[in-house]
């Protein structure tokens, strides 16, 4: 028997919902939100869903209430029967809280993990995690999407010569290295230390970009202060020109003042969160068709290797 395949979206996640359940050939189900006076809400899914495979479709980026909306909503599908939930979470947010960087303090990426299983999901569906090692924070199956397929595309249709990729801190160093490997390109490095979150001490660069048109990459670009700077002491070792890649467009502050005013040629990110203004230097591409393809190879039992690069 076809197992019957159903669509929805939290409320953030409207435009990309829309976007991925059109590429797959569907729609979205209905979801009715009960407020009460106090703030809490319930959502109450608008048509059966039991015995069907469950696609429940939202980026958990801060505030919490994203989160708890996604949480809710795969409760509820659980008690109502569905057969298979899944979680498909482009942006997973809480990521940067992988492991304890100092006494007393939570995990909160493993937190996160426990509450989503503890909801029901039966498989978890996200793009580029911020630590690859979050997939095993999991005790059901996680398919763990990469933006290489969306970025490299355009990239090449670019036809830079001299290009060189580069990376905007150490922890980027294998994704960089992985996207020139397949580009066939040299690979760059900053170093930086931090006085505290969102706050650079120092920058260093580890690499030749004289004369090289440079492409950074990263999985996020939050308060753009990493990016832009980095762009700027690659500017003044005398590359041609900079361009930046970042699947999460975060972009909390005065981010967009400050990627406007930067030396960046241009900003590549993903429609995995909502952006919140329009800027020139930015260039949206969508990751609706790679989440649609990945959702129906997931539910015709397909393997879904061929759906990466690198």
């Amino acid at each position: 028997m076809n197992q019957k395949v159903l669509f929805f979206s939290t409320r953030s996640g409207l435009i990309l919902s829309e976007s991925i359940a059109d590429h797959y050939g569907n729609f979205l189900g209905k979801v009715r939100f009960l407020k009460f006076s106090d703030g809490e809400y319930t959502p109450c899914f608008e048509q059966s869903v039991r015995g069907s495979r469950v696609f429940l479709i939202g980026s958990t980026f801060p505030p919490v209430d994203n989160l708890m909306e996604l949480l809710l909503m795969c409760d509820a599908a659980r008690r109502a029967s569905a057969h298979n939930i899944t979680l498909v979470i482009p942006y997973f947010g809480w990521a940067r809280q992988d492991y304890k960087d100092r006494p007393r303090t939570p995990i909160a990426a493993k937190l996160v993990a426990n509450l989503m299983v503890a909801s029901g999901a039966t498989r978890v569906m996200t793009m580029d995690l911020h630590a690859d090692q979050i997939q095993g924070f999991f005790d059901i199956p996680v398919d763990h999407l990469y933006a290489s397929r969306i970025f490299i595309d355009y990239i090449k249709k670019l036809n830079i010569d001299q290009l060189t990729i580069a990376s905007p801190d150490m922890g980027g160093a294998k994704r960089a290295r992985s996207y020139a490997g397949y580009l066939g390109t040299d690979v760059v490095i900053c170093y930086k230390e931090r006085k505290k979150a969102n706050e650079i001490e120092f920058m260093n660069l580890i690499g030749n970009v004289k004369e090289k048109n440079i492409v950074l990459i990263d999985d996020m670009v939050d308060t753009a202060g990493t990016l832009t700077e980095a762009a700027l002491l690659i500017k003044k070792q005398g590359a041609k020109s900079v361009r930046a890649v970042a699947t999460h467009p975060v972009l909390s502050g005065n981010s967009y003042e400050k990627i406007k005013e930067s030396v960046l040629e241009e900003l590549l990110v993903t429609d995995t969160i909502p952006i919140k203004k329009n800027a020139h230097k930015i260039k949206i591409l969508s990751c609706a068709p790679l989440f649609a393809e990945v959702m129906h190879s997931v539910h015709n039992d397909e393997s879904i290797s061929s759906k990466f690069i690198i």
